[in-house]
């Protein structure tokens, strides 16, 4: 399959959505990027990499990092997240409070806001370096030392998240938070600002396609909790759009208010796009549209 060609179409027919969404703005520091790019890369399991555009610049991978913090979570504490956090689709916004408050402090699911909080939690309860090792994990899938977090953005998130503090204080009153609030959320929003590039992310995130093995050969997770990951992300990746997304993409994918989308199919490949302007469901406009047209284009998805 010429996978060059189709990367280039998919730049030329996704270039006339630039302009319709709009660039995270509640972040201060995620303001200032420049709405017109756009990156996308593939990784297949036979070693292969495609890639164009921007696909060589780091960015703020947001939401993405809660891959990094359930995978180091189901290798701690086993495969069942248990009573602390669900695994269910939100169908809300990803800072959802509301929902919270009728499921008595208990997040739906990892992939959003609150549940990624408390697997932060979790992990700081047992490593307080768990900064430090979010990002080696980082580093050493994606074999990118140069890997790192972005300090403004972590910072711009400390001071304005308002949201993620209401969130991890209404799940303490509940006992759902174990240690200082204050520790937990630096941790998070470090998480959050860490920077990759889409060829990055093809390598960080390969072991999900790969039953677990890394692109240097090392088992990350066992066959049977890299299923898990991805089925969540079929689920509960994209947010609330998670129905829309397997229905035009058709693959286990997480997306972050930075703009990046990853995205795995078992067995052949890892995929990331990036193009910073979002819908209003939180996810990139051009991201959605290249990961549909790749795999309509391809013929390949999970379906």
């Amino acid at each position: 399959m010429d996978y060059n060609s189709i990367l280039q179409r998919i730049q030329k027919e996704v270039a006339e959505l630039f302009g319709i969404g709009k660039v995270a703005d509640y972040i201060p520091a995620l303001a200032k990027i420049s709405p017109r790019k756009f990156g996308m890369a593939v990784k297949l399991t036979n070693g292969e990499e495609y890639s164009i555009g921007d696909a060589t610049e780091a960015f703020s991978i947001q939401s993405i990092s809660k891959l990094i913090i359930l995978t180091l979570y189901l290798k701690k504490y086993g495969l069942e997240i248990g009573n602390r956090v669900g695994v269910e689709p939100s169908g809300s916004a990803f800072n959802s409070l509301v929902q919270l408050e009728y499921e008595n402090g208990i997040p739906r699911n990892p992939l959003i806001n609150a549940g990624a909080i408390v697997l932060t939690d979790g992990l700081l309860s047992i490593y307080p370096d768990i900064k430090e090792r979010v990002l080696e994990f980082a580093r050493t899938n994606s074999e990118n030392s140069s890997i790192s977090f972005d300090e403004e953005i972590a910072k711009s998130e400390y001071d304005t998240g308002f949201r993620n503090f209401a969130l991890a204080n209404f799940m303490k009153s509940y006992g759902n938070i174990d240690n200082d609030i204050f520790y937990v959320l630096n941790a998070y929003f470090h998480h959050c600002s860490i920077k990759m590039s889409c060829i990055d992310m093809t390598r960080c995130f390969y072991y999900l396609a790969n039953e677990g093995v890394s692109q240097n050969g090392k088992q990350i997770l066992s066959t049977r909790g890299t299923k898990r990951i991805n089925a969540m992300m079929l689920t509960c990746g994209t947010y609330d759009a998670v129905g829309d997304f397997a229905f035009r993409v058709g693959v286990p994918a997480k997306s972050g208010v930075g703009g990046g989308i990853v995205g795995v199919i078992p067995n052949k490949m890892s995929i990331a796009v990036w193009s910073p302007e979002l819908n209003a469901q939180g996810n990139s406009v051009i991201g959605m549209k290249a990961m549909e047209l790749f795999t309509t284009y391809t013929g390949i998805s999970i379906f």
